[in-house]
């Protein structure tokens, strides 16, 4: 032990003998380093499988933070640094639970018994850097090989590696709920492209954002996992968010960040269809605006509820919503929904718990909890009418709209035409295209289920609705076209927004 330290102290020591010969660092420094006897680590037994856990428990420094003095300071802060009193506090503490806040070989390459599991000391209290990385006793015995442990970043149910040997079950079932969402599916073909995959990629969303940390699985293709939003070593956010969900412009809140993608027309192949453009439709900022369409229908200014800054947390305030589902008949606990499946309206089991299924849109199949439960709406019938009610009014502006653009352009977005996404220039045609489009966005585009316009009527169905009205405006205008029966031009030209 004591040789293993005078390795790692004599590597230091060269390390700032480098640091002497170019600046003025003091050689006395250097000597008084040498001379320290501090022990890093103790000896682990055998049994532990070569976790060494703690270097002083009273301050919670890892044997790792020694020298990762970084990951060491952001890593005290996150609940992963008190788990082992979270649950001594909970009032529900039971030895089963122990393997979860402790280290051991959950969450790791290890699958045999290791750490606390294997030894049951103080030291491996905690979730701590080896709960992720591994064993670090051949790391820091020597430290000058390339044998750094590596965590891993894929998540599943079945997985005997990473967030998934804890983060789920009836109570936290996160790894369940993220399993059968969007975000845990993997799309190979935007998710192996440039451009694409630093939306559609982990890797490739964690190099866009300045991650540079390798992790094992370096070079495969990977769904949105945990560590996608989540910064493991930890954050000033809640959760350990990378990004936070409120408090913030729209455009730095975590969600944004992938979800405010092709939010205005553009030219060339998909151009006149939105892509991901949720964050600007809450801010009222997505759409093509004709010129001279009316003073209130400009970027920035038709902004509903959801987008306003009395809704803090924006997207997840529908979309990352937690619940408790009790047993219907005798009020026992059945499920603690977390909300990672990020459907709004999710349909319900014949429990009660919300499932990635679809079904059709009504109050009995689906839960609402995130329309009501955030104060937002009164009641479910509140909800479900304003819903229901813009969905139709946009069905009826669109089928007015699409029938305009055909006498405009039979063949539509075909190459040719009013409407080509190859033309350099947007047309009044190509622009009122992309409003049509950007209404259905969001849905299912299965009218039997009735969510083909859900996506944007809960977004911003004002904006929405004045966009498809100039739209059709514009395309009677500038194409000679006889206006619609029963079109009311004053609210199409923004004469009755105020």
């Amino acid at each position: 032990m004591r040789k293993s330290n005078e390795r790692i102290l004599k590597g230091l020591a060269a390390l700032l003998a480098v640091f002497t010969a170019v600046s003025c660092v003091d050689e006395k420094i250097v000597e008084r380093i040498v001379e320290v006897e501090r022990e890093l680590f103790q000896t682990p037994s055998e049994a532990a499988a070569g976790m060494l856990g703690y270097t002083d428990i009273e301050t919670k420094l890892t044997v790792c933070g020694n020298c990762h003095v970084g990951p060491q300071s952001k890593w005290a802060t996150t609940a992963h640094a008190d788990a082992w009193e979270g649950l001594q506090s909970s009032g529900h503490a039971q030895e089963f639970c122990e393997g979860c806040h402790t280290v051991n070989e959950l969450g790791n390459t290890l699958t045999e018994l290791a750490g606390y599991n294997a030894t049951g000391e103080d030291r491996y209290h905690d979730v701590q850097c080896e709960s992720c990385h591994g064993p670090g006793l051949e790391h820091v015995t020597s430290p000058e090989d390339a044998n750094i442990p590596l965590a891993p970043i894929a998540t599943g149910v079945d997985n005997t590696q990473g967030c998934g040997e804890c983060h789920q079950g009836a109570h936290h079932p996160f790894v369940e709920q993220w399993e059968n969402s969007g975000h845990g599916t993997l799309n190979s073909y935007p998710a192996g492209r440039d451009g694409c995959n630093g939306c559609h990629e982990a890797g490739g969303v964690l190099a866009r954002w300045g991650e540079t940390a390798p992790y094992l699985e370096q070079g495969e293709l990977q769904p949105q996992t945990c560590a996608v939003c989540h910064d493991p070593h930890g954050s000033p956010n809640p959760a350990q968010l990378r990004f936070p969900i409120g408090g913030v412009e729209i455009e730095q809140n975590l969600c944004s960040q992938c979800h405010n993608r092709r939010t205005v027309p553009e030219e060339g192949f998909h151009g006149l269809h939105p892509h991901s453009p949720e964050t600007a439709l809450l801010n009222g900022e997505a759409g093509f605006f004709f010129p001279g369409s009316g003073i209130d229908l400009e970027p920035g200014r038709i902004i509903a509820s959801h987008g306003s800054s009395g809704n803090e947390r924006l997207c997840a305030t529908c979309h990352v919503v937690f619940t408790t589902v009790n047993d219907a008949a005798t009020g026992e606990f059945l499920f603690e929904s977390v909300g990672h499946g990020f459907k709004a309206i999710p349909c319900l089991d014949q429990d009660g718990i919300p499932t990635s299924e679809d079904c059709e849109l009504s109050t009995d199949t689906r839960s609402f909890e995130g329309c009501t439960g955030a104060g937002c709406h009164t009641s479910v019938e509140g909800v479900f009418s304003a819903l229901t009610t813009a969905t139709s009014r946009f069905q009826d502006q669109v089928t007015t709209l699409h029938d305009l653009l055909v006498q405009v352009d039979p063949n539509l977005e075909g190459v040719g035409g009013e409407i080509d996404p190859n033309n350099p220039v947007i047309t009044t045609a190509e622009g009122a295209y992309f409003n049509m489009e950007l209404a259905a966005f969001g849905g299912s585009n299965r009218p039997s289920v009735g969510l083909t316009y859900a996506g944007a009527a809960a977004h911003n169905p004002f904006l929405v609705e004045q966009l498809l009205r100039a739209s059709i405006n514009a395309v009677v205008a500038e194409y000679n076209l006889s206006p619609p029966v029963g079109l009311d031009m004053g609210l199409v030209l923004g004469k009755g927004l105020n």
